[in-house]
């Protein structure tokens, strides 16, 4: 059996920083390799991220909490392009969107 934690962030993380990613790059000019080293990640998975080959696929269950995830994307974007931003800070704002949409009950 698997948490509630595990299964948002199975399939709500991915979204996420699929939007911070964006937010990085489009708004706050970083390159593919900046945004990978401030996400912890590859510039392969940036790259999927952008086209869309990951995070968001066009999954219609993301169409209810899409507003919500890019609002808090956004915010957590705009802290991790002006400072360093932990790998603590990055999941408790990770966690205050997943409990923000429990609260909405817009996930299980």
């Amino acid at each position: 059996m698997s948490t509630n934690c595990e299964a948002v962030a199975k399939q709500v993380l991915p979204f996420y920083r699929a939007f911070v990613a964006k937010e990085l790059i489009e708004k706050y000019g970083c390159t593919q390799v900046q945004a990978a080293k401030k996400l912890g990640t590859t510039q392969a998975a940036i790259s999927q991220y952008m086209t869309s080959k990951r995070g968001n696929k066009g999954t219609p269950k993301y169409d209810a909490i899409s507003a919500d995830v890019h609002e808090a994307a956004a915010k957590i974007a705009k802290r991790m392009a002006k400072t360093d931003v932990s790998r603590d800070e990055f999941s408790a704002a990770f966690c205050d969107l997943c409990i923000a949409l429990r609260k909405a009950k817009k996930i299980p």
